[in-house]
């Protein structure tokens, strides 16, 4: 049975952890623990390829460390505070216009400045009084910034966009023994239904379902430097060219090496904090302090990212997720309604048990692909179903960045809760509308 299988009892088990608030990176753990022991599968096995996941992605983990140093750095020259009083002023009297600016804000980490997560611990925490002014619920919040980390990638082929597309393209093709040849650029055209889907959550969340006032306490946030009210000084351009320079670095590494390498993130973020030292907006004698600042803003999440990987790699291992597909397929037949939703809903699952969905679209290719073409799916039509499929569960899934971005800005002065106020809303808001979009966008294009 499919309820029965593995892979699908261990995710399950995780997100239940996780709805009971349990430590995510002990849920984790366990829960790969878990899907060794299902699949017969010696611990020291099990271990070992939890080890390995975590070792194969140890550069994403030290980039978002060093981005949080750089994080850390910005926010302690009152930088980030100042924008943050720019846009007190601007939006300060309609907060749903502000939420919507935030998230177009967000979605420039993506694509335009490459950067991801990294901006929200830098930008968010000095917004928190004027959200709490405006008393705007944080979980429309929470669905702004999740809207700009993923909307970008999926309809957009560039910075992580282009990472991808150029995903998909490669998988696509190589599963299709030889009937399909796609390329980045027969991407994004079909990318137009999951983002329309993405739109409509972001304007339900904000427009419908948080648009009532809710009321948080003022706090003191730890580490958080207040706006003087002056103007610019050495520190703050120090600042300024510092992000400024992880952006080109990064840039520079995409035009010479034909894409984003992972390793751009890590030197783009080295080469801004050696300029915010000799600027002095971060003082040399407080590098060991901004170091240790980063670790407490991106390390937590660094080391979730690590532990999911880990459990992805178990889960690969375990060889379950081909037999789930197949059993699905054997239930369903030849009807192609029903074969759209369940890839729909084994891609869901598949992305809440590795995290991302970037690491589901080689796992899913290598069936889905084949079966697109059995079902006499077109091209286009195959493209769609293949990157949804992938993209359903990036929002909402307790281990994704997508998810734990967001919460470590709103949640700075501990009023904001990861599961119930992060992942729940976004998981709703964004995920339905996706797979319904597109399957229906599916079967036009078919």
């Amino acid at each position: 049975m499919i309820l029965l299988n593995p892979v699908v009892i261990s995710v399950v088990f995780m997100t239940i952890l996780c709805l009971l608030k349990f430590n995510i990176i002990l849920a984790i753990i366990i829960s790969s623990i878990l899907t060794g022991f299902l699949v017969g599968m010696p611990i020291q096995t099990a271990m070992s390829y939890f080890i390995y996941g975590m070792h194969r992605h140890n550069n994403i983990a030290l980039s978002y460390i060093l981005l949080g140093a750089l994080a850390y750095g910005i926010q302690t020259t009152g930088l980030a505070a100042k924008f943050a009083n720019l846009l007190d002023r601007l939006f300060s009297k309609s907060g749903n216009w502000f939420i919507i600016i935030l998230a177009l804000i967000a979605s420039l980490s993506q694509n335009v400045i490459p950067i991801h997560i990294a901006f929200i611990p830098i930008l968010v925490p000095p917004l928190l009084s004027m959200m709490n002014k405006m008393q705007i619920d944080r979980r429309s919040a929470a669905s702004a910034l999740t809207f700009g980390l993923k909307a970008p990638y999926i309809l957009i082929p560039a910075g992580f966009g282009l990472i991808f597309h150029n995903i998909l393209a490669t998988n696509i093709t190589n599963n299709s023994a030889g009937e399909l040849a796609v390329t980045a650029s027969d991407i994004w055209p079909q990318m137009t239904w999951p983002f329309a889907g993405m739109v409509i959550g972001l304007f339900i969340s904000v427009f419908i379902t948080y648009r009532k006032p809710r009321v948080y306490e003022d706090r003191q946030i730890a580490g958080l430097t207040e706006d003087d009210g002056k103007g610019f000084t050495l520190k703050h351009w120090g600042a300024l060219l510092g992000a400024i320079a992880t952006f080109i670095v990064q840039i520079l590494a995409g035009i010479f090496t034909e894409g984003s390498p992972l390793w751009a993130l890590s030197v783009g973020a080295v080469v801004g904090l050696i300029i915010m030292i000799a600027t002095g907006a971060i003082p040399y004698k407080k590098m060991d302090e901004t170091i240790k600042g980063g670790i407490g803003l991106m390390g937590f999440i660094a080391f979730i990212m690590l532990t999911a990987a880990g459990y992805a790699e178990i889960i690969r291992e375990s060889g379950y997720i081909t037999v789930l597909v197949d059993s699905t397929m054997e239930i369903i037949g030849g009807n192609l309604i029903l074969a759209m939703i369940a890839m729909q809903l084994i891609g869901l699952l598949i992305t809440m048990g590795i995290g991302t969905s970037f690491g589901t679209i080689p796992i899913i290719a290598t069936v889905f692909v084949p079966l697109c073409i059995a079902l006499g799916l077109s091209p286009a039509a195959t493209i769609l179903m293949i990157a949804t499929a992938g993209a359903t569960g990036d929002a909402g899934m307790p281990a994704s960045d997508t998810a734990l971005g967001p919460t470590a800005g709103l949640a700075a002065d501990g009023q904001h809760d990861h599961i119930w106020d992060t992942c729940i809303p976004t998981f709703f808001h964004y995920n339905i509308p996706l797979k319904v979009l597109g399957v229906v966008g599916a079967l036009i294009l078919s």
